[in-house]
């Protein structure tokens, strides 16, 4: 264990591990520390349901094309606390190095004081320390949870706020009807600062976008009305009103990645940052983000698998990325004609038969496995009942390499499977671990 994670790991046995929304503690801790919110670099603040992960990796894609230095906070990590803090550089960023990252969390957790606050706030508060003292042209901070009363949300004057895809999710939390949570996602929007507001597929969380921008002085630009995205003829067809961008299709698969593009142009382009089509290009074939729809190429489980077999990983948990997810896969199916597979692991707060929904028709059979790296993992046998309440065959194993080594035994003269490893980022995060690949 490494001098940050270990830290880390002291902080986890004195404080909460979850969420306390409210702004008092971390602003309290930031005044200690002489409010280096204050002194980061032009900020791209973005939040939403779904999408936040790849329209930061996009952002940072186009940011880093036109040669700027780009800090990127984003959560969860998926193997190493250091992928919470990439830290910006001439010719591209790298994740923070351990003991940049132990010093900060030492320095933040002497400020707090032992008092009462989360291990996030803290994290956050070290965000912010990070990207304050090392030089930058931009920062992409990504929304832990909600975003009125998300750790991240003290800055007061963000470049742009980015507003994802809204559904439901985190309904403990942010409420139970999608207009609630559109609300809680609208905090981040400041009065006379810009606003993206990207592809909504509830009318009722656009309207509620729209009233808070204009009610707040926050201009805003809309996708499908202000700027849109769309495949024509294989390529990819950026259009605003300054005009179109004829690209090459993203590197991250899935036709909802149009739409995550096109928002993170639309922000880019609004925090004062030239985008031409040539960067737009270069930044569409360069744009990297573990985890979501990744295909493992390498790696110790493909072994495992049956000989060719395809292996997709993708952290997405609530049936809004189940949606897109199953659209994305089914488009890989007409293209190759390969039986899918699921295997999948959930936490127990998230909608799981929901999830599974998006699959019925189209997944031949679901393995269920624990999800070992949270507490609150949906034992095996208990998800399999979720899965077929879905309509999808299932059957619980032990485990991951357990699942591929029982469809290698089984598999007969058919085509190679396709095999997608879903259900939780946790689970992403087992699963790269234990092939070898980490994101780096």
């Amino acid at each position: 264990m490494s001098a940050a994670e270990r830290a880390i790991e002291r902080l986890l046995s004195l404080h909460p591990k979850g969420f306390d929304l409210s702004l008092d503690r971390i602003r309290r801790l930031l005044a200690r520390l002489d409010d280096p919110q204050e002194r980061m670099p032009p900020v791209i603040h973005i939040a939403g349901t779904n999408g936040k992960g790849s329209a930061a990796a996009f952002a940072r894609a186009l940011l880093e094309a036109s040669g700027h230095a780009v800090h990127v906070h984003t959560s969860p990590h998926l193997v190493r606390w250091h992928e919470r803090y990439r830290m910006g550089a001439a010719g591209g960023g790298r994740l923070v190095d351990d003991g940049i990252l132990a010093e900060a969390v030492e320095r933040v957790a002497q400020a707090n004081r032992g008092e009462t606050i989360t291990v996030f706030e803290i994290l956050t508060a070290v965000m912010f320390v990070l990207f304050s003292e090392h030089p930058a042209d931009a920062a992409i901070v990504e929304v832990g949870l909600g975003g009125r009363f998300d750790a991240t949300n003290v800055i007061a004057q963000p470049a742009v706020s980015l507003i994802m895809p809204v559904s439901l999710d985190h309904q403990a939390y942010l409420g139970d009807r999608v207009e609630l949570i559109a609300i809680e996602k609208a905090g981040i929007m400041k009065p006379g600062r810009p606003v993206i507001i990207g592809q909504q597929d509830w009318d009722a969380a656009r309207e509620v976008l729209i009233e808070t921008a204009e009610r707040i002085g926050s201009p805003a630009a809309v996708y499908g009305q202000d700027f849109i995205a769309f495949e024509e003829h294989g390529r990819m067809v950026y259009q605003d009103e300054d005009g179109l961008f004829d690209l090459t299709p993203p590197r991250l698969p899935g036709r909802h990645q149009l739409a995550n593009a096109a928002a993170a142009i639309a922000a880019v382009k609004a925090a004062g940052f030239a985008v031409s089509d040539k960067i737009a290009d270069k930044a569409m074939q360069n744009v990297s983000w573990p985890g979501r729809l990744q295909r493992l190429t390498e790696g110790k489980l493909l072994a495992l698998a049956p000989q060719d077999a395809e292996i997709w990983l993708d952290g997405g948990h609530n049936p809004g990325a189940g949606t897109a997810i199953a659209e994305a896969m089914a488009g890989e199916e007409e293209k190759r004609s390969r039986p899918l597979f699921l295997i999948s692991g959930m936490i127990n707060t998230k909608d799981q038969a929901g999830y599974f929904a998006a699959f019925a028709g189209m997944a031949r059979h679901v393995y269920t496995v624990p999800v070992n790296g949270s507490d609150a993992g949906v034992p095996n046998d208990e998800l399999a009942a979720r899965a077929a309440e879905a309509g999808l065959s299932a059957e619980p194993v032990a485990s991951v390499e357990n699942a591929l080594k029982l469809l290698a035994e089984t598999w007969g003269d058919e085509p190679p499977p396709r095999i997608l490893i879903c259900g939780s980022l946790y689970l992403a995060g087992e699963v790269l671990a234990a092939n070898g690949t980490p994101p780096q």
